[in-house]
């Protein structure tokens, strides 16, 4: 085989759809844009979310609350999920992440009170909650903040 024996696949190259050249073209007329109406127009284009002037979706829905663009937001863990570690463990960020407890530590975990703990662990996180504290406490443990 030589190079000048080579072709594409057949099918694979199609001929390039030459709008707005007339009759002879295939596309004459109209040029495939069919009879008038906005599609039509030259320069035509919308935005996202356009719905040819109707009220769009995303103003026609209900607003609720408030949603705060500053606040950090904080991985949240429950003390019942504690119960996975040994006795006497130091529990971490870093050891959530690894026991499967904590997908992504963004700014922190926070750990709240739900639940029964029944393991001596000493905890290290960014923030407790105050019934989460004091379980820590009640079962001999350590509740540090970093």
């Amino acid at each position: 085989m030589k190079l000048n024996q080579l072709s594409p696949a057949p099918g694979s190259n199609r001929e390039v759809k030459r709008i707005g050249r007339g009759h002879g073209s295939g596309q004459g007329k109209t040029a495939g844009k069919g009879h008038k109406g906005q599609k039509a127009r030259s320069g035509r284009g919308f935005r996202a979310g356009f719905e040819g002037g109707q009220m769009p979706l995303q103003r026609r829905v209900p607003k609720r609350g408030f949603n705060n663009i500053f606040a950090e937001k904080c991985a949240t863990v429950n003390v019942a999920a504690l119960r996975c570690f040994k006795d006497g463990a130091v529990v971490d960020a870093e050891a959530l992440k690894k026991a499967g407890i904590v997908k992504n530590i963004e700014n922190g975990v926070k750990l709240l009170g739900n639940g029964k703990l029944d393991k001596k662990l000493t905890v290290k996180v960014t923030a407790y909650s105050a019934s989460a504290k004091e379980k820590i406490e009640a079962a001999g443990g350590k509740a540090e903040v970093i």
